[in-house]
């Protein structure tokens, strides 16, 4: 079974914490005899549309006008050479000696993602993912699974895992084709309260709406850093939100100490 790992890395100016994460995943690829593939360089150049979009201009002008976030899908190119993908966001740590993620998605099912409201949370971060399931998913006339102190059923989309039985509902379009489907344009233009929504939404929202057979991964899958209460227990560390980290997660070690 050939199995894969894809990252993206571009925006050209190297960051220490994504250097020292990517470097955790190439020694798991190559402990687990998976391939890695790192992605440094735009290919799908997703653009808002500048007569539509409520996004602000910075969000996407400093990256010369397209959107970053949405160069992962350009690892759906790849199922017609692997069984299974993974992809993972260049801010995730992988502790030695973690087990084969890829064990954890049989064969019947399409997909597999950690839902954010199964971690174990901060009481902070409980009001935060209320908040934000309301906003994000709150419009969307899909059954989200409502819960009153935690919000709607969404899977955090920085570690992603797909048999390829999810290339299907691809309908044989390429990556830029899938992401330009027009049912998306709403979420690529950042309008009304997709202002701020990555390709999180967009997965969420078409993954529900095809009634793809979801496996809900244990949450040490994907550990929120700050958010999850058992961190020290999480086999991928997700250091999101950067730019609230201490010193822009550039301090490896105070970071690597804090989730021992």
């Amino acid at each position: 079974m050939k199995r894969l790992i894809y990252q993206v890395y571009v925006g050209g100016r190297r960051l220490k914490l994504y250097d020292h994460c990517i470097e955790s995943v190439s020694w798991y690829c190559k402990e687990h005899k998976i391939d890695h593939i790192v992605q440094e360089h735009p290919r799908l150049l997703i653009k808002p549309d500048v007569f539509a979009t409520n996004r602000s201009e910075e969000s996407y002008m400093k990256y010369g006008g397209y959107l970053p976030i949405y160069e992962k899908e350009n690892a759906f190119e790849y199922f017609n050479e692997y069984d299974q993908i993974a992809i993972i966001d260049a801010d995730i740590f992988i502790r030695e000696r973690s087990p084969n993620i890829f064990d954890e998605l049989t064969e019947e099912y399409d997909f597999g993602g950690v839902v954010e409201r199964d971690m174990p949370l901060t009481e902070a971060y409980k009001k935060k993912i209320l908040n934000y399931s309301r906003m994000q998913y709150g419009s969307i006339r899909l059954d989200w699974d409502w819960r009153k102190d935690t919000g709607g059923e969404f899977m955090n989309m920085g570690m992603m895992l797909m048999n390829k039985s999810f290339a299907k509902y691809l309908n044989g379009q390429t990556p830029k084709q899938f992401l330009m489907r027009s049912e998306f344009k709403q979420f690529i233009d950042g309008m009304g309260p997709w202002k701020w929504s990555t390709d999180q939404t967009l997965l969420n929202y078409w993954i529900k709406k095809e009634q793809m057979k979801v496996k809900k991964l244990h949450w040490k899958w994907n550990g929120l850093y700050t958010a999850n209460t058992k961190i020290n227990e999480c086999h991928f560390v997700h250091f999101f939100l950067k730019d609230k980290l201490p010193q822009n997660g550039e301090n490896i070690e105070e970071l690597m100490n804090g989730i021992i």
